[in-house]
């Protein structure tokens, strides 16, 4: 802060001493003007925690607008929440016809989850002709509770009431609806307040909203039309790009991504997304190109590694996967490229290597110690080493004793094993530990609806996972199996398609026509058999029920 010159006091004709006054700097005490230079010195220092306290407590007792202005910037930039808070609230009571003032008022009080103060400061944005945010005002309520959300709606209905043709109050109450899940509304409501020139959110919004509908062929010349309009605009063009790769138009996202990488050559993202794009297309060549690229550049070095090994495994070059996977370092890639490896090395036959390495990667890096217990478990039971897999989760738990995934696992290889006690056990504790657990409620109750005749003990234990996750299809289809084994065929058939609709797999396909089955709709049950064997011809579960029921393993 600039300092300030004094006033030169009036000369005294007198000898009689005035009583003291304190010297005043403008229109700051001399306490004030220290304080805010205490404060800048130590923002030159980088003690912003001095920096910030001194400015906030000027703000609070000058009420100047500068001041609150300074503190809220300082507050803003360290991520103080409530200090930003406190000084935009000053500062827009201080500065009423600063705009900017308002505005930031306006968002701090969102972000404080105020919105009805909020939109009351965000009002006088509007009223003022300044760039308001109710996009943001919008998206904040995204995570808020229904009664926050209708409350915001409200606010919005109000002014635009007032203001019925300002498009971006149009587009915070469109955003709202599409968190409300109304795309309709949302979608008729843009379409009937057309964009003004240079506005690109509204139709970047309108374009998702007919996709989300199954429309994805109308927003595609919406987007084309935007984008021959605004052709620099980055976001109209990925978002086209990102399209085409939702409706499966992989070549022709592959030409829109390369357009934007040689138009934006420094944007990993980009290049990183064009890499994918053709890894979907099978383009392994080219995404492997683009891929060495990104680890030359030194950007999404993990990611580009995993997938590498990816395209050397289409390839059938195992050898070259295993090389790639092992460059993968700590972080989300991590235990995708620990699992590849383990499983590579265990298919060719390698399975003391494999074991061997995730065991010296356990000791580099002991944070993912429980996760790459349960790999190594997992896929030696995937490749029929049941007995190794059990051993090692024995060890695991000896380290691990209280870690859940680790005893739900070894409940599913007891399972496996028929141990049911051992089972049972494993998912009684974590039931006792975790009495939401759902995934553990349903396991229990499945094997016990299926490998015993516990029934109505089963059903409890089902819908209370039920209850837990109402549209998990593997709780739903347990449920409809409970219902079957205890006579209630109506019951069964109803949760069973409930199920297969939601998660089209073989093991729902094949008690949903047994149910069928029993109920003497043998032909639509050989139907939904014969659909799922041409799509898993070695399936066990459908051979095995279709055997039992018809006596022969062909349909």
């Amino acid at each position: 802060m600039a300092p300030v010159s004094p006033q030169n006091p009036a000369p005294v004709e007198d000898s009689t001493p005035a009583p003291e006054k304190p010297k005043v700097y403008s229109s700051f005490s001399e306490e004030t003007v220290f304080s805010l230079l205490s404060a800048e010195l130590a923002g030159q220092r980088n003690r912003f925690d001095i920096a910030l306290d001194n400015y906030v407590t000027q703000a609070i007792n000058t009420q100047d607008p500068g001041i609150s202005e300074r503190a809220f910037r300082i507050a803003e930039y360290l991520g103080a929440d409530q200090a930003a808070l406190d000084t935009a609230l000053i500062w827009a009571k201080n500065a009423p016809d600063d705009l900017e003032a308002q505005r930031a008022a306006a968002i701090q009080l969102a972000r404080a989850g105020r919105y009805d103060d909020s939109m009351v400061y965000m009002e006088k944005v509007l009223q003022g002709k300044g760039d308001t945010h109710f996009d943001f005002l919008a998206l904040s309520a995204a995570d808020t509770d229904q009664d926050t959300r209708d409350g915001l709606m409200k606010s919005f209905d109000r002014l635009l009431q007032k203001h019925p043709s300002n498009g971006q109050l149009v587009f915070g109450k469109a955003l709202l609806l599409q968190q409300d899940d109304e795309p309709q509304a949302a979608l008729k409501l843009l379409e009937q307040n057309p964009p003004e020139e240079g506005e690109i959110a509204p139709l970047l919004l309108r374009a998702r909203l007919l996709q989300s509908l199954n429309r994805g062929k109308e927003a595609l010349p919406l987007l084309q039309k935007s984008i021959k309009k605004y052709p620099d605009d980055k976001r109209l063009r990925l978002t086209y790009a990102r399209m085409l790769v939702e409706q499966d138009r992989m070549e022709d996202a592959k030409v829109e991504f390369a357009s934007l990488v040689q138009q934006y050559p420094d944007d990993d993202e980009l290049r990183y997304s064009l890499a994918l794009v053709c890894l979907e297309a099978k383009a392994w060549e080219e995404a492997k190109g683009y891929l060495e690229d990104l680890i030359a550049r030194e950007s999404h070095v993990d990611s580009a590694h995993l997938n590498l090994g990816r395209i050397a495994e289409e390839r059938d070059d195992p050898q070259g996967a295993l090389i790639e996977y092992a460059q993968v370092g700590p972080g989300n890639d991590y235990l995708p490229a620990q699992l590849r490896q383990a499983d590579i090395l265990m298919n060719n036959g390698r399975t003391d290597e494999a074991e061997k390495r995730l065991a010296a990667a356990r000791d580099a890096e002991p944070d993912y110690a429980i996760q790459l217990y349960l790999i190594q478990a997992e896929t030696l039971s995937a490749n029929n080493q049941g007995e190794r897999a059990w051993k090692i989760l024995a060890q695991a738990l000896l380290q691990y004793p209280d870690d859940l995934n680790l005893l739900y696992t070894r409940a599913m290889q007891a399972e496996k094993r028929n141990d049911l006690a051992q089972m049972e056990k494993d998912l009684r504790l974590i039931i006792k530990r975790d009495p939401d657990n759902a995934m553990a409620l349903n396991a229990l109750g499945y094997t016990l609806s299926d490998r015993t005749t516990r029934y109505a003990e089963a059903k409890a234990l089902i819908e209370q996972a039920h209850q837990l996750n109402p549209e998990d299809p593997a709780v739903l289809d347990s449920l409809g199996w409970v219902n079957y084994r205890l006579g209630n065929l109506d019951e069964a058939e109803r949760l069973l398609r409930q199920a297969l609709e939601r998660f089209p797999d073989q093991e729902v396909a094949a008690h949903l026509g047994e149910v069928l089955w029993a109920k003497g709709n043998q032909r639509e049950a050989r139907q939904i058999w014969a659909k799922f064997l041409k799509e898993q011809p070695d399936s066990p579960i459908l051979r095995s029920t279709i055997k039992r029921l018809t006596g022969s393993e062909t349909l």
